[in-house]
């Protein structure tokens, strides 16, 4: 991936002299080695702006990726981006900068819409909770012509330290004749992770991108309700991470797609 910084440009909870809101850039690489800070009036935060900070924050070596956690930095950043040949990705995995913005007491949590139903063309026919051994994982599934495929190197169970004896909890789909349209949407969607919410009825929210969030099944019953807390149970032991299937049908034979998921923190 070359360079990689994480970003953020957002309102500070900082004043100027005059009393204006004034506009934070923060940008740092994996390892906070490299930070820069720099701040503007609102009236300048824009991407003129951002581009020359960018640049100056760089001097000859600029990023080739610029990642952003952030909905309302996103737009300005990737104008800058743009402007100067750097890809901006927008992603949740920006552990390093919101480390720095947590310990500046900076907000961190963004704000995320109540979960929205899955479109009814997506609706899979039946799904079930299943479990793998983490040492089983990558031989299941990287061995396998899946169409729709997402293990990040950093989610691989090795690189988690986590013992190949840990079960890792999962969700399987039969989508039947949608099975490759809902893997397909899946991908676009940029699934980030499946979590169990109790309610009235209880469900499965699909949390993707960087603040969407998709009911993917409601239910009522209570075995179906413990086997869901038994899921979020062994999320915990196996660091987050978990899976998400997409299987036409029950026959184990053909899958669609395949993503390698873990809860946020």
């Amino acid at each position: 991936m070359g360079l990689v910084w994480q970003a953020d440009f957002y309102r500070s909870p900082l004043r100027d002299a005059e009393g204006q809101i004034l506009w934070e850039l923060l940008i740092c690489d994996e390892t906070r080695r490299f930070e820069f800070v720099a701040t503007c009036p609102q009236s300048q935060a824009n991407s003129r702006w951002l581009t020359e900070q960018l640049q100056l924050a760089g001097g000859e070596k600029l990023p080739d990726v610029i990642q952003v956690f952030r909905p309302q930095s996103l737009s300005l950043i990737a104008v800058a981006g743009r402007n100067l040949g750097i890809n901006v990705e927008p992603t949740r995995k920006t552990l390093a900068l919101k480390q720095w913005l947590a310990a500046k007491q900076y907000p961190v949590v963004v704000d995320k819409p109540p979960p929205a139903p899955l479109p009814e063309n997506l609706w899979g026919e039946e799904w079930r909770f299943a479990t793998i051994l983490a040492g089983n994982l990558l031989d299941e599934f990287t061995e396998r012509p899946i169409p729709v495929i997402h293990i990040p190197e950093f989610l691989k169970p090795i690189n988690l330290g986590l013992a190949s004896t840990v079960s890792v909890p999962g969700v399987v789909i039969y989508g039947g004749r949608q099975s490759m349209r809902l893997a397909r949407w899946l991908q676009e969607a940029d699934a980030v992770s499946l979590n169990y919410i109790a309610g009235a009825p209880d469900g499965l929210i699909l949390e993707a991108g960087l603040a969407d969030r998709w009911i993917l099944a409601t239910f009522e019953d209570t075995e179906v309700s413990a086997a869901a807390q038994v899921y979020e149970q062994r999320k915990q032991l196996s660091k987050g991470l978990h899976f998400l299937l997409i299987q036409p049908d029950d026959s184990g034979m053909t899958y669609s797609g395949f993503w390698l998921l873990q809860a946020e923190n």
